[in-house]
């Protein structure tokens, strides 16, 4: 079977989707990490890993000449997100507004009126982490202070993913276009939630964005010994597996809090990750 490309998504912040990620990452061999939660990305405090290279993420925005602009107004019509206004001096650009799409520029009657410049909006940088003779690369994207197209840097950060290698998406918490951007393309869906009332409402909305996009999901029920049965009650009545189960262990959180992954802390937590990809596997085999 070819190598899979796994999100790890959760409808809410706190439910250890990043340990999950990160640990599940360093249990496999050819494997790439993608850290998609490109507002605060940090897979990186647990990874360390060597940063090689650096690049600028840009989206395109509309410049307008305005000794050739008539202010016809078919720009500011055009535009879908109101990133553009007519007055009666000039054409308003609002760029916070602006996604990129180039209609301006298409429907602009007057040649050269608009033009297409490019407006850095953060970047990504990839590298490896090496564990012996184990290689894994990282990627992560960073979204510049102010700037709100996430989705333009998540596509970047996801290019960095290498052909024929398992990738491990760390996606963004919660059910907008960032995670749902996340989860365009991959093959499975692994949901991280905790068993709380909170936890199981965040749950049904994610679940429903990951079956919407077609993805085959399954759960990592995280503190699975606090709370309730509500969350594994909904996984039986929707026909969810719960792949693994993570106990509400002082350990694991001392662990978490020294930035070390499970998996490097106790040998049977690798051997535990290794059966949740196995698992998936055969889930989607089947």
């Amino acid at each position: 079977m070819r190598p899979l490309t796994i999100a790890v998504a959760s409808g809410k912040g706190g439910t250890g989707k990043t340990s999950v990620a990160t640990s599940l990452a360093l249990a496999l061999t050819e494997a790439d990490y993608i850290d998609c939660d490109v507002e605060t990305p940090n897979g990186h405090l647990f990874l360390h890993p060597e940063i090689l290279e650096r690049s600028a993420v840009t989206k395109p925005l509309p410049r307008i000449d305005p000794d050739r602009c008539t202010r016809c107004g078919d720009c500011a019509e055009a535009c879908e997100f109101n990133a553009l206004a007519l007055t009666k001096q000039r054409v308003l650009l609002f760029p916070e507004l602006c996604h990129g799409c180039g209609v301006c520029e298409q429907v602009c009657r007057i040649p050269g009126a608009i033009e297409e410049t490019a407006q850095e909006i953060g970047s990504i940088e990839y590298g490896q982490i090496q564990r012996g003779r184990q290689s894994i690369g990282f990627a992560q994207g960073l979204l510049n202070l102010g700037e709100t197209a996430t989705v333009a840097v998540i596509k970047a950060a996801k290019r960095r993913l290498r052909s024929g290698r398992i990738g491990i998406l760390d996606a963004p918490a919660g059910t907008a276009c960032p995670m749902v951007e996340t989860l365009h393309g991959a093959d499975y869906c692994l949901l991280v939630t905790e068993p709380t009332p909170f936890g199981l409402n965040d749950l049904e909305l994610a679940l429903a964005v990951a079956r919407r996009l077609g993805l085959p999901c399954g759960l990592v029920l995280n503190r699975s010994d606090i709370g309730d049965r509500a969350v594994l009650d909904f996984c039986a009545e929707q026909d969810v597996p719960v792949l693994m189960e993570i106990p509400f262990d002082r350990g694991l959180a001392e662990t978490y809090a020294e930035g070390t992954p499970w998996v490097e802390a106790d040998p049977i937590w690798r051997e535990r990750f290794q059966t949740l990809y196995a698992q998936i596997q055969e889930g989607m085999a089947s």
